[in-house]
């Protein structure tokens, strides 16, 4: 049988940074070719890269949100692309502004079908929610790590609230030695 560890993928990393000085949104959005912004809708700027594919979300604050982003190195990679546009725009960016990640969403594959009811009783209630009628996955909150886990009938699995790209191994090593443990993994 294949190794779950074997089959994941990220899926999206978010990370933010700040540049440390407001912004005037509108004027940016005129002179930042293919930004995107609507304040109607969303309070900030949309600004997206295409290599690394993310989107920079901008803020008058001066806070920036990257999401989209497959990899922690595309975070950086894209953020800097927007650093560097920002200072064309003579706009003042330290060199190298703390970039944090905020969360990363993983995806795996057990590689069987599960017993979502099984799963919700043998784990205990104190950690799920499991509502089939409002959602198709059961939610599992592990403590170690701190992450959320969907879990599907077909055996794919969702992690999010991950900080670091092992937090989706850890989480899934916890997953399948629970089940394991509870006899629900055959």
């Amino acid at each position: 049988m294949a190794d779950p560890q074997d089959s994941i993928e990220i899926e999206n990393v978010v990370a933010s940074s700040s540049i440390g000085q407001e912004l005037d949104l509108q004027s940016l959005a005129m002179d930042l070719e293919g930004a995107d912004y609507d304040p109607e809708n969303f309070p900030g700027l949309v600004y997206r890269t295409t290599d690394p594919k993310s989107a920079a979300l901008i803020f008058r604050s001066g806070k920036i949100v990257c999401t989209g982003a497959k990899s922690i190195e595309n975070v950086h990679e894209s953020l800097k692309i927007v650093f560097e546009e920002l200072r064309d725009l003579q706009i003042e960016v330290k060199e190298g502004p703390e970039i944090v990640v905020q969360n990363i969403v993983s995806s795996a594959d057990l590689g069987r079908n599960l017993n979502l009811n099984a799963i919700a009783i043998g784990l205990g209630l104190e950690n799920i929610e499991y509502e089939p009628e409002q959602f198709p996955g059961l939610v599992y909150r592990l403590d170690e790590p701190n992450v959320v886990a969907l879990l599907f009938g077909s055996g794919k699995l969702v992690v999010t609230g991950g900080k670091e790209v092992d937090d989706a191994r850890q989480a899934i090593d916890v997953i399948v030695e629970r089940l394991e443990d509870l006899g629900l993994l055959e």
